[in-house]
Formats: C-alpha cells, sequence, structure tokens
C-alpha cells in the first residue's frame, strides 16, 4: 500500500515538475524526461511494472546527470566555485550553475523513484 502511495505522490509531482517546464528553452527535453517518470510511476500505482523501460530511464538520467555535474558551470562548480549558492534563493534560474544544480537534482529523484520500482518489481 505503501508503494502504491509513494508511486501517486511521484506520479503528480512529475507531472507538475513537466507542467512547471513547458515555457522553458529546452521544453522537448525536460517535459519528455518528466512525462516518462510520471507515466512509469502512475502504471506502477496500478501494479504494472516495467523493469526494462525503468533500467533505461534510469541509465539516460544517471548518464545526463553526470554530464550537468562535470559540465562548465554545473554542479561542480556550484559545489567549489561558487561556494554552494542557495538553489531556491528564485525560481528565476539567471545563473546557468542553479539551473543546472536543479535539473541535476531533479534527475537524481526520478532515478530514486524509478529505482524504487525497479526493486519493486
Amino acid at each position: 500500500m505503501l508503494l502504491i502511495i509513494l508511486n501517486v505522490i511521484f506520479c503528480f509531482s512529475f507531472i507538475g515538475f513537466a507542467y512547471v517546464n513547458i515555457n522553458d528553452k529546452d521544453a522537448y527535453l525536460w517535459v519528455t524526461i518528466y512525462m516518462v517518470a510520471a507515466i512509469c510511476c502512475g502504471l506502477a500505482a496500478f501494479k504494472l511494472y516495467f523493469p526494462i523501460i525503468y533500467l533505461v530511464a534510469i541509465v539516460f538520467y544517471l548518464a545526463y546527470a553526470i554530464k550537468l555535474f562535470f559540465a562548465k558551470d554545473g554542479v561542480r562548480d556550484w559545489m567549489t566555485k561558487y561556494k554552494s549558492e542557495s538553489l531556491v534563493q528564485s525560481m528565476q534560474a539567471t545563473k546557468p550553475y542553479i539551473e543546472q544544480a536543479r535539473e541535476f537534482f531533479g534527475l537524481l529523484i526520478i532515478s530514486a523513484a524509478l529505482a524504487i520500482n525497479y526493486f519493486a518489481a
């Protein structure tokens, strides 16, 4: 029962995250990323599991997260050069390292949600 509730929460959260990315310059990427996760979690709430899809998505999301971590003005720079400046200071990410750090953590959250479903399957 807890897994069903968790998947419903993740599903609606990821749909919301996709919605707020509609006006982004790279909406095609982020709406797709969040909607794939939302669909996977929504189906898992009905006990429909697709472990291969979870693995493929997790590999893609983690590879992209690694890219964001090491990119110029990426997460590593945010932690070292910019001293982990607050990610929630403004919803307008005017600094590239803030945007990339937010995207990085979003990818980790999605990967964790899909990993939970992978092991539940």
